[in-house]
């Protein structure tokens, strides 16, 4: 943190005036450039003498004195002192990011050394937790990013911006290229909820779901963000780093239009996973009798919207824009080519479980 008020308190012993802390919108610092006669760090606004110290988001923190308290050379003497003083404190903050930037380095090799040795789940070292803050309870967010090798994210850039939306201290650890893992404090859970009556589990969603818009928006191109429940990093890192990315990768291969990715919500998912390509094609032949019928965009898109809202006649027609007859037609249709009713729980689970491993038959 800039040590504003100190060096303001030696311009005013070396000048003999009293300067004022003013926080100014930027268009308003903006409307006052006088071209020539008017740097670029300072302003004459409204019979005051404006000296920048920094930028707030949308505002400006300044240093003002009357105009005429001040002479030429006086005014450029502030200028220089306070340029000067922003340098050092860009050369502190630099420092710092690259401190954090080598700890986190540190983190990262052993865990892929703890991986690489089929260690998924053990405490990390003391000489690692001595100089990290790593026992109190964090909510891990793994962020990959899907931009091009050409675009690299820098660890600088990233942490600033997650450090600005959690509104407080992160700490960032880079796994891979495009992976990263982000530690964020619990209380965000507090912050973020809608409710007293909201779950941990939908907190976390909204939680998720937040961090991906703004990754989206601001970062370097579209993403996908893994969260799950608050755990010691001291303890539990390694485990919380593997479970992120199983469910990653399961929430990728099942739900490839979903960018927010939970292990709660791919439950099923798991369990099918371990399941080989000939057993998988032989569940289908044998429950679907026309596998093709799931070639059609339609009919999939019909199905899967229906088991999602518990198979629901009304809300799927609504969801879909389409009248209740309509889907009752393509209902009826998809019983008569396979004898299966989805609204009926026993065949809806056995078509649930049919397109989870239809999309993975189709990719293989």
């Amino acid at each position: 943190m800039v040590q504003w008020d100190r060096i303001i308190q030696q311009l005013e012993h070396i000048l003999g005036t009293e300067f004022r802390l003013e926080r100014l919108p930027v268009a308003k610092w903006n409307r006052n450039a006088d071209d020539a006669k008017s740097a670029d760090k300072s302003r004459t606004i409204e019979g005051r003498n404006h000296f920048l110290l920094y930028k707030d988001g949308g505002h400006l923190q300044t240093a003002s004195v009357e105009e005429a308290a001040l002479t030429i050379s006086e005014k450029q003497l502030v200028e220089l002192m306070l340029e000067a003083q922003r340098m050092n404190n860009k050369h502190t903050m630099t420092s710092a990011h690259s401190e954090d930037e080598r700890k986190a380095g540190v983190i990262r090799a052993w865990v892929a050394d703890q991986l690489e040795q089929g260690i998924t789940d053990t405490e990390l070292p003391e000489t690692i937790t001595r100089s990290f803050p790593l026992y109190a309870s964090k909510i891990p967010l793994l962020v990959y990013g899907d931009y091009s090798d050409q675009r690299k994210a820098a660890y600088q850039d990233l942490k600033k911006l997650l450090e600005s939306f959690f509104d407080g201290e992160i700490a960032l650890i880079p796994l891979l290229d495009k992976e990263w893992l982000v530690l964020g404090p619990e209380s965000l859970l507090h912050e973020s909820g809608d409710g007293d009556e909201e779950t941990m589990e939908e907190m976390l969603a909204s939680l998720g779901q937040a961090l991906h818009e703004m990754l989206a928006t601001e970062w370097v191109g579209e993403c996908h963000v893994a969260v799950d429940y608050p755990m010691l990093p001291a303890k539990s890192l390694l485990a919380s780093i593997y479970r992120l990315r199983e469910t990653m990768s399961l929430g990728r291969t099942y739900h490839v239009a979903d960018n927010i990715h939970m292990p709660w919500r791919l439950q099923l998912e798991k369990l099918l996973q371990p399941i080989g390509e000939e057993q998988r094609q032989q569940f289908l032949e044998r429950v679907l009798k026309r596998v093709d019928l799931l070639k059609e965009a339609e009919m999939i898109t019909t199905l899967e919207q229906f088991i999602t809202l518990d198979c629901s006649v009304s809300e799927t027609a609504k969801k879909l824009f389409i009248h209740r007859n309509t889907l009752l037609y393509r209902l009826d249709k998809f019983k008569q080519e396979t004898g299966l009713d989805v609204r009926t729980f026993h065949h809806a689970l056995l078509v649930h479980v049919a397109l989870l491993l239809y999309k993975v038959t189709k990719r293989t």
